[in-house]
């Protein structure tokens, strides 16, 4: 599987401030990728799947507001 990387906008973050990998986003066929696993994205604006290689990325100027 390529490495691909993957510019988020805050909407796209869950309320945890994250993304699940494989993800829709990255328009990867769920079914036949890896396990789901969880990216804190919003901790430090960026994330790496440990499983494929995906880098998720907070596109530059967005803001992850504090979730309750």
């Amino acid at each position: 599987m390529s490495k691909m990387k993957i510019e988020l906008l805050a909407k796209d973050l869950n309320r945890e401030g994250g993304v699940y990998c494989p993800s829709p986003l990255a328009d990867m066929k769920i079914w036949n990728s890896h396990p789901k696993v969880f990216l804190d994205v919003a901790r430090t604006g960026q994330a790496k799947c440990a499983y494929c290689g995906t880098e998720y990325t907070l596109k530059a100027g967005e803001h992850v507001g504090a979730h309750h």
